[in-house]
């Protein structure tokens, strides 16, 4: 079993930053295809940006290219995501995700088995 825990969340003010964290734990070998996601109230979830842990390969949204940097820390088995430039449009519940069974990063939701409980990111104007 694998559990995700997400840290790192807040309020912030337009044109700030904030970093995310997930933690993860439990039969981590093999995690290799790890991703964060987010939802806003009333919209669907929606993949934000997504690395293959095993070759550091990574995709991201059109809507944060060049803003949000996903990253990881195998050693602390950590994956992190750092947000610069928060627009208010960035505001919702953020999700960390991750699976074994892709050798590849990917933004859908179907290709992850393992959920956090989210964390929440609000940004103001």
């Amino acid at each position: 079993q694998v559990q995700l825990v997400e840290s790192g969340g807040g309020s912030v003010q337009a044109g700030g930053s904030l970093r995310l964290s997930c933690a993860a734990f439990g039969y981590i070998y093999g995690l290799h295809n790890m991703g964060w996601f987010r939802q806003a109230p009333g919209k669907e979830r929606e993949g934000v940006a997504s690395i293959y842990t095993g070759g550091g390969s990574t995709d991201y949204a059109d809507s944060v290219k060049g803003r949000f940097t996903i990253s990881q820390d195998n050693a602390n088995y950590t994956l992190y995501l750092q947000m610069n430039s928060l627009k208010p449009e960035d505001t919702a519940m953020y999700y960390c995700a991750a699976d074994f069974r892709l050798n590849r990063y990917s933004l859908s939701i179907d290709d992850y088995k393992y959920w956090g409980q989210g964390t929440q990111v609000t940004v103001s104007s």
